[in-house]
């Protein structure tokens, strides 16, 4: 049987942490905190659990943190945990067999990662995979009977484990923050990470966080070498800065440019909400039609789907149209994502 060594870092949890780690109870080997500056009684309740509490100076960079703390780690497999998160009785046992019975050739294992839109996370669907084992050693080999090669590519197990996300608050103002430090110190905010900043924006965004956002993300349009992907993200982003500036000018600028490389449900509901503005109803209910049936969602499937079923509804009422009214209201009530 395996052994694991779980590592968190934290900072004022006193509300969260007894929580999760209760609910871990029995599964853990080896428990290592990483408190960040806690200045409630999160280090005190920590010290019930475990005398493997370290203090690091935070840096507003998570990974510096991780890193940190699973340095501290000794057993085989190493766990990543958030006080937010909990595990509940059917889920514990079936970490439990899973302990018990994982192949040692597996290098990570993935957890679905569950309750994540209560608070308006960074992701589209109540339930994702994430990695969450994996192991602290990981030894490489070659394959292949004839021109051999290493195997660099890590075996990876998607477990049916479910991890539930718990936490009292949104933590969307703390992310911007740590965004705006980082971009401040100069760092080059990578395809991934610039993609998350911009899926937080439309999810979890207010109009001050995406107008702190439009200097970087104004930088990353006229930047050379950004993927496809990348420049479309951004265009969503500037789009809607300059629609709340009441720019016209500057709007179709970025809008027209999704238009004629690649259509967005995020890009057609910006245009149908300028329509909106101007009070030409049907010209809106074009354009929200288009972000519902003729174009995708890049950032935030709310924007396909139930944010332009309540603007459509709005329009047809306008419009005097009851039954198309009606058909987009019952939409808007019943579709999965908000």
């Amino acid at each position: 049987m395996i052994s694991i060594s779980l590592c968190m870092i934290v900072k004022n949890e006193e509300r969260n942490l007894r929580r999760c780690l209760d609910s871990l109870h029995g599964l853990m080997d080896e428990l290592i905190i990483v408190d960040t500056g806690s200045i409630d009684q999160t280090k005190e309740i920590a010290k019930e659990y475990t005398e493997k509490i370290f203090e690091y100076k935070w840096e507003d960079d998570f990974s510096k943190a991780r890193n940190y703390c699973i340095s501290k780690a000794t057993k085989d497999y190493i766990y990543i945990a958030d006080a937010d998160e909990v595990l509940d009785e059917e889920n514990h046992l079936r970490f439990s067999q899973l302990k018990q019975v994982l192949l040692p050739e597996i290098d990570i294992v993935q957890m679905k990662y569950g309750n994540q839109m209560e608070h308006n996370t960074v992701y589209n669907y109540d339930e994702e995979y994430r990695p969450k084992l994996f192991k602290r050693i990981r030894k490489f080999e070659f394959i292949d009977p004839v021109h051999e090669t290493l195997r660099i590519d890590p075996v990876i197990y998607d477990s049916e484990i479910v991890i539930t996300h718990k936490p009292h608050e949104n933590h969307a103002s703390r992310d911007f923050a740590t965004f705006q430090k980082a971009i401040k110190r100069g760092e080059r905010l990578g395809s991934r990470i610039l993609t998350m900043y911009a899926k937080e924006l439309f999810i979890a965004g207010n109009d001050q966080d995406f107008l702190e956002a439009e200097a970087y993300f104004t930088s990353v349009f006229y930047e050379q070498g950004r993927s496809s992907e990348e420049v479309l993200n951004t265009i969503c982003v500037l789009s809607h800065c300059a629609r709340l500036k009441k720019d016209p000018i500057l709007f179709f600028k970025y809008a027209m440019k999704a238009m004629v490389t690649t259509p967005c449900s995020e890009v057609c509901y910006e245009i149908g909400e300028f329509y909106l503005e101007q009070e030409d109803y049907e010209e809106a209910a074009l354009w929200y039609y288009n972000a519902v049936h003729e174009a995708e969602a890049s950032l935030s499937l709310k924007y396909q789907g139930k944010l332009a079923y309540i603007r459509l509804s709005e329009c047809y009422a306008k419009l005097g149209q009851e039954s198309l009214e009606q058909q987009y209201k019952e939409l808007a009530n019943t579709v999965a994502n908000a």
